[in-house]
């Protein structure tokens, strides 16, 4: 199928930030975009055309979206492949990517051997569904090791570092279901692809190194400070991983870099904060492109125009409260600074409620972007500056 401009219709399962940025970056292209989120005015709405409200697995609110698109997305892993291959045999609606790949990477373990079994490099993992399992894994591992949810856990979410025999209990409780035990990998830094998969083309955004605290992004810049040979590496493993995946689309590709080695760590099948600073520091973005491939049109390009940083406004206040952003004059102030606000109206210890991206000239040094993006985002805080 052709997409014919202002003529497509795109709905998306899912309208947290990443379905507002998609809303940004579908009006330049034509498109009409709609989401389905279980939160009314959800931070998508202002954004998109319209909202339906129901749950991110919910079937009923699924075909509602596939009856008004020509074409379905998902911006949330907890999508539900089941429903959508469903309503795509009763409605039609093209899904991208396909749902068979948000199978394969709902599960963890399931992700991990595939990719290994597709030749990948990934670090050494186990299978966990007992204490004493998760015992005679660390007895092969050692400590440190990494426990991982299998399910429900993205971005961070449902991990947690074993460092002791003392922590064993107290992880496998906080998990609470099936898990996998992964070896520790003594980084010497992470790095993300944000790889592109197209109609009849593949893709990568140039690598993007991601600077992480207590499992949550922090801060990200591009070029990543790795010498070319690594971050070559980087972007043929990112393209050896879309060769496993089915469907159009842009998917976050997450590795580290270890004694000058690429370990894979894990993939997002869809736009990633790994991947916001493409908005201002390339010239076609990853929502952008993430709906180009999605509707079949040809994919952009991926060129940086210059070295650019970004980081992530996490709430710092210590309980739920209205959300009351102070210090922006000030932080823009810093030039060629963009702030991104993903319309949250509560704010809780370290929610995503924005990013702000620094884009630098074309000699810019990365660490130094990082000190001085670092700066500017201390100015804006959502505690109260009385």
């Amino acid at each position: 199928m052709t997409p014919r401009v202002h003529e497509t219709t795109v709905g998306v399962v899912g309208g947290g930030q990443l379905g507002r940025m998609l809303g940004e970056a579908a009006s330049p292209l034509g498109l009409e975009l709609l989401v389905s989120d279980p939160t009314p005015d959800a931070p998508a709405a202002p954004s998109v055309s319209d909202q339906v409200v129901g749950a991110f697995d919910d079937e009923a609110t699924i075909r509602t979206l596939a009856e008004r698109a020509d074409y379905l997305t998902f911006e949330i892993e907890l999508a539900d492949p089941a429903a959508l291959e469903r309503v795509h045999e009763e409605t039609g609606t093209p899904v991208h990517p396909h749902p068979e790949t948000l199978r394969l990477i709902q599960d963890k373990l399931v992700q991990k051997r595939a990719l290994a079994d597709a030749g990948i490099p990934v670090p050494a993992f186990r299978p966990v569904d007992s204490l004493a399992e998760l015992n005679a894994a660390l007895a092969e591992f050692g400590y440190p090791a990494m426990l991982k949810a299998r399910q429900g856990g993205y971005d961070g979410r449902g991990n947690v570092l074993i460092e002791s025999p003392e922590d064993v209990e107290d992880a496998f409780a906080a998990i609470a279901g099936p898990a996998l035990l992964e070896e520790f990998v003594p980084y010497d830094r992470e790095l993300a692809v944000m790889a592109c998969q197209g109609d009849d083309e593949q893709d990568t955004f140039p690598v993007t190194e991601t600077i992480h605290e207590e499992e949550i992004l922090r801060t990200t810049v591009s070029p990543a400070r790795a010498d070319d040979r690594v971050r070559e590496r980087a972007r043929e493993v990112a393209t050896d991983v879309l060769d496993v995946l089915s469907g159009r689309g842009v998917f976050g590709v997450e590795l580290f870099e270890a004694d000058g080695k690429i370990l894979f760590n894990e993939v997002a099948p869809r736009p990633h904060n790994s991947g916001h600073w493409t908005i201002e520091g390339c010239y076609t973005s990853q929502f952008e492109q993430h709906l180009r491939a999605v509707v079949g049109l040809p994919l952009g390009s991926t060129e940086r125009r210059a070295p650019t940083a970004s980081k992530n406004l996490l709430g710092d206040v210590d309980t739920r409260q209205p959300a009351q952003l102070s210090g922006m004059p000030a932080a823009l102030q810093t030039d060629r600074l963009s702030m991104h606000w993903y319309g949250k109206h509560e704010v809780y210890p370290l929610r995503k409620m924005g990013h702000v991206t620094l884009v630098g000239d074309n000699g810019a040094d990365p660490t130094t972007l990082l000190s001085e993006i670092q700066t500017a985002a201390e100015l804006l805080t959502f505690r109260s500056t009385e």
